[in-house]
């Protein structure tokens, strides 16, 4: 199957002004279908000027912008805009039009029959949750909330692939706005929507974008999805930008089990004697050993103290005669935001990560989540490698 060619490609973008000053240099960035792009930086970083190009609202000094494999510049910019979506900060909303021709302007200007244009109109006010009978309503009949509302689904009514979206939220109380963001990356992932989305908002930038591009002077800092961003910030000024409270709350939300997790714990299959599960706890200096399968399917741990404690088990000849099936485990894909509280005020040991098919892939031990922090605080670069101390190479962590 063919790869899908990019939406949008900007090659060497720039918009120099009289007098030589730049307000974008040398922009190169790829936008593939159904991304959520946000531009970010402070003011005057360039992050308008390089979202107006893309709908010739500012026409760049050099480059070139390809979208949908035409170069923009052989496009007449009035047809170009027809095609690309747009939603401002103070809306726009045409305050003598109604709701209805609010929604359905570029659509008019296409041309679309009455009937059409009704339809389009309804579906789209169901779609942001609003009375049909809004259509028929004034923009100053509208809550600040509402109105915006209207600006998104009015971006939406030509069935445009590309939205560009600058500042839009920008203006309103921090409810209203979430619940924009919300709504906004609901319709954006149910209709397949590409957005490019201006924001100075950082909290704003990593909920919504799937690709966050950083800004400063007029150039491309770091273009990378949110928990990359997160995890390796370019330079101090991006560092600086997300802020270290942020870096420091978002690491546990964007690593993962299998990140952390030591490759190679301690276990024994069913089958064996208790006599070689005895001698490998000696070996490897462990007071537990996990259980699974032939297959590698975990099914559950023994552990020294039930063997030595327990009088009954002084007769048990084999592993699964004091298999103990109560176990916490994790998956591979599981965020250590939903594991480490249970791990480390617990008490617990260590976690077992399976993978989809409860296969034994390694563990997360209370070592592995306390370098994990340290690396957070004080800055340490190998953040994604398991702990490699001889102890818990040998399988120590399970009786640490």
């Amino acid at each position: 199957m063919a790869k899908e060619e990019p939406l949008l490609i900007l090659k060497d973008v720039s918009k120099i002004y009289k007098g030589g000053n730049a307000a974008i240099s040398n922009i190169n960035l790829t936008i593939n279908k159904g991304d959520f792009i946000c531009l970010i930086g402070t003011s005057g970083s360039g992050k308008t000027t390089t979202m107006r190009t893309l709908n010739r609202m500012i026409e760049p000094t050099s480059g070139e912008i390809i979208y949908k494999g035409q170069n923009i510049h052989k496009i007449d910019p009035v047809k170009l805009r027809k095609k690309i979506g747009y939603v401002i900060q103070n809306i726009g909303l045409i305050p003598h039009m109604n709701i209805y021709e609010n929604v359905t302007i570029v659509p008019k200007l296409l041309k679309w029959p009455e009937n059409k244009k009704q339809a389009k109109a309804r579906e789209l006010i169901k779609l942001v949750e609003l009375p049909e009978n809004f259509l028929e309503r004034y923009p100053a009949e509208l809550s600040g909330g509402q109105q915006q509302r209207i600006g998104v689904i009015r971006a939406l009514a030509a069935d445009q692939d590309l939205i560009l979206m600058d500042e839009p939220f920008g203006a309103l109380d921090p409810i209203t706005r979430e619940g924009l963001q919300e709504l906004v990356k609901s319709l954006q992932e149910d209709l397949k929507k590409t957005i490019v989305f201006v924001t100075h908002d950082m909290d704003e930038a990593l909920k919504l974008a799937t690709n966050i591009v950083v800004m400063d002077e007029g150039k491309i800092v770091q273009a990378a999805s949110p928990q990359e961003l997160l995890r390796h910030p370019a330079n101090e000024f991006v560092r600086k930008l997300i802020g270290e409270e942020r870096m420091l709350q978002a690491r546990a939300d964007v690593t993962t089990a299998a990140q952390i997790m030591l490759k190679d714990p301690v276990s024994i299959t069913l089958g064996r004697s208790l006599r070689s599960a005895i001698q490998l706890m000696r070996e490897r200096r462990v007071d537990t050993l996990l259980v699974t399968d032939d297959e590698d399917h975990l099914k559950g741990y023994i552990d020294l103290e039930s063997l030595a404690l327990d009088s009954s088990n002084r007769r048990a000849t084999s592993v699964s005669d004091i298999l103990n099936t109560k176990i916490f485990r994790i998956t591979t894909t599981t965020l250590i935001r939903n594991s480490a509280d249970r791990i480390l005020k617990q008490g617990l040991k260590y976690v077992p990560v399976v993978d989809q098919n409860n296969k034994l892939c390694g563990i997360v031990t209370r070592s592995a989540l306390v370098d994990m922090v340290y690396d957070i605080i004080w800055g340490e670069k190998n953040d994604t490698a398991a702990p490699t101390s001889p102890a818990l190479k040998q399988g120590g962590a399970q009786d640490a």
